[in-house]
């Protein structure tokens, strides 16, 4: 079966904080049925959170480098709820991103950059592997986008049905004053998801997915 492998690029000798914005396609699902119970009272339905998030940077930089079309993905397994830790979490960056891309978004998405979510999320992780470089196929297409690492890791969403008229729902997940992660959520099921990458492995079709498009900042 085919492997992502590591990427052998050496890391600058001080890699700086720098101001950084992004405005992001979130393509993500779990373990969960359908609503995501930690959306409401913090913790998984079944007890540990497997979940996936892939995503295409709409636009946005850190520092003077571009972002725009930078396509990453994230594989996670907890034990419990995320913040009750020891996540066991894959870091993957699409290998058509430039060096100096791929040493910007790894630096947000590890939270060295500092900012919300990635600074909060970083306290929850025991194991981190990556950024891993791979080629990263993604469409984006609301309810039904999906993404995949061939051989690795797919994630396919599809509207959830009504269960009377079997036509396509479209429910939301809305934060007034403000998620932790995004701020509206468009609530979808996966056809497809699953992960087969070193300890991270899992298959949960089925499971609650929803699509977004957050913007995150290390700036007030």
């Amino acid at each position: 079966m085919p492997q992502a492998t590591a990427g052998s690029e050496p890391r600058p000798a001080a890699a700086l904080r720098a101001p950084w914005r992004i405005t992001v396609h979130n393509i993500e699902a779990c373990n969960c049925t359908p609503g995501c119970n930690c959306q409401f009272t913090g913790f998984p339905d079944k007890g540990p959170c497997e979940a996936m998030i892939g995503g295409e940077v709409r636009e946005g930089s850190y520092g003077d480098v571009s972002l725009a079309g930078v396509r990453y993905v994230i594989a996670c397994m907890y034990p419990k709820a995320i913040h009750e830790g020891s996540g066991n979490v894959a870091v993957f960056i699409d290998d058509r991103a430039t060096p100096a891309q791929a040493e910007a978004i790894a630096m947000i998405l590890s939270g060295q950059a500092g900012g919300m979510p990635f600074e909060a999320l970083a306290g929850t992780i025991a194991q981190l592997d990556g950024p891993v470089r791979a080629p990263i196929e993604m469409t984006v297409k609301g309810t039904k986008s999906s993404f995949k690492i061939p051989g690795v890791l797919e994630l396919a969403q599809t509207p959830i049905l009504d269960a009377i008229s079997g036509a396509e729902k479209e429910v939301q997940i809305v934060y007034p004053k403000g998620g932790f992660f995004w701020d509206v959520g468009n609530v979808a099921t996966s056809a497809t998801m699953f992960c087969d990458y070193g300890s991270i492995r899992f298959r949960h079709p089925g499971g609650f997915a929803s699509y977004a498009t957050p913007t995150w900042s290390n700036q007030a």
